[in-house]
């Protein structure tokens, strides 16, 4: 596809936006699954339902534009996708497991909010108005998923212990000599 103008950036981004979220909807499931935490699997749970609503918004403001769903497949969703199913292989602790998870979710949350907010931002320079309505509600509804998964990560982290290397840390740090004065300081203090 060649780009003459912004709107042509446009149904490019919403192509690409439609993509991603195909992608989403096909692997939240394994994660799903895969999730200990019970607040993780119903908050993902429930971001994939949402997930099917974003994609009838695309489809319907695809339509309205006369283009095609998607052209090719976004590639910077199947790298996140990729990585997220790498952590999926991982052992670990239920805890670590689960905020590996979270991890991974949110670095896919980050590329669609700003997936979205350029989206908004050409169809408001566009004026098309009910595109840009629709666009920021995904968007908000974008940032309430990261931050639900934000919420859920910070009461799991109260959950861990502190590693080996933090004991250790600690009684090196207990052991440090006191600090030398510089030489500034020696001229300054004389």
């Amino acid at each position: 596809m060649k780009l003459k103008s912004l709107h042509d950036l446009y149904i490019h981004e919403l192509q690409d936006l439609h993509s991603a979220e195909s992608q989403i909807q096909t692997a939240l499931p394994k994660a799903i699954r895969a999730a200990r935490c019970n607040d993780l699997k119903t908050a993902l749970k429930n971001h994939l339902e949402v997930t099917r609503v974003h994609v009838d918004r695309l489809n319907a403001i695809l339509k309205r534009h006369g283009a095609r769903r998607e052209e090719e497949k976004c590639k910077g969703m199947e790298g996140l996708l990729a990585e997220c199913e790498s952590m999926l292989e991982h052992e670990a602790d239920e805890v670590i497991f689960d905020l590996g998870i979270i991890a991974s979710c949110q670095r896919v949350e980050h590329y669609e909010i700003s997936g979205y907010g350029t989206a908004r931002a050409y169809a408001e320079k566009l004026g098309e108005e009910a595109d840009a309505a629709l666009l920021a509600e995904t968007l908000e509804e974008e940032s309430s998923a990261d931050d639900e998964l934000t919420s859920i990560a910070t009461m799991l982290q109260s959950q861990c212990d502190a590693g080996p290397d933090d004991d250790a840390e600690t009684e090196a740090a207990d052991r440090k000599p006191a600090r030398t004065k510089t030489a500034r300081e020696k001229v300054t203090a004389r």
